[in-house]
C-alpha cells in the first residue's frame, strides 16, 4: 500500500515537474504598439480627424465664450442705469449663460475621449491581428507592450515591432 502511495506521489510529481518545463519554454516577445500605430496611415488620418473634431468644439466654446464676454461687457456698462428687476434678470441670464459654457466644456471633453476612442479602435484592433498574425509566426505564446509592461530588462531579439511593421507593410 505504502509502495503505491510513493508510485503516485512519484507520478504526480513527474507531471508537475513536466508541466513546469512546458510553461517555462514559452516565448514572451515585445512590441512598441505606440510606435507601430503613429507609423500606420489610419492613425495619421484619425489623427487628423480627431484635430478637426477638437477645432469644431474649440470654435463653438470660443462663440459662446465671446457671446457670454459681449453681453457681460454690455451690463457692466449698463448696470448703473438699469432697474433692479432688470439688473437682477440680466445677472441671472449671465449666470445661466456661464453655466452652460461650464456643460459645454464637460461635455467637449467627453465627447473628445468617445471620438478618440473610436478613431483609434479599428486602427489598434488591427495592430493587434498583425501582432497575433506574427507572434504564432515566430513562437511566441506571448506579446507584451514594451510602453506598459514595466520591462526591466528587454533582450532585443524578443523585439517583435519590426516585423509587425513589416506585416503591415509599414517599412
Amino acid at each position: 500500500m505504502m509502495n503505491k502511495v510513493s508510485k503516485i506521489a512519484m507520478a504526480l510529481t513527474l507531471m508537475f515537474c513536466l508541466g513546469l518545463m512546458k510553461v517555462s519554454a514559452q516565448k514572451i516577445g515585445y512590441v512598441d504598439l505606440q510606435e507601430i500605430m503613429t507609423l500606420m496611415p489610419e492613425y495619421k488620418k484619425a489623427n487628423t480627424d480627431m484635430e478637426s473634431f477638437s477645432k469644431s468644439l474649440e470654435d463653438e466654446l470660443k462663440k459662446m465664450s465671446d457671446e457670454f464676454q459681449k453681453k457681460y461687457a454690455d451690463f457692466e456698462k449698463n448696470a448703473a442705469k438699469l432697474p433692479e428687476a432688470i439688473k437682477e434678470v440680466k445677472q441671472k441670464e449671465l449666470q445661466d449663460m456661464q453655466g452652460r459654457i461650464q456643460e459645454f466644456q464637460q461635455s467637449a471633453q467627453e465627447n473628445a475621449r468617445k471620438k478618440e476612442a473610436e478613431l483609434l479602435k479599428p486602427i489598434i484592433e488591427k495592430a493587434k491581428t498583425a501582432i497575433g498574425a506574427v507572434a504564432k509566426e515566430s513562437g511566441y505564446g506571448y506579446v507584451m507592450d514594451s510602453n506598459t509592461a514595466g520591462f526591466l530588462y528587454k533582450p532585443e531579439g524578443d523585439n517583435l515591432s519590426g516585423l509587425v511593421k513589416k506585416k503591415l507593410g509599414l517599412q
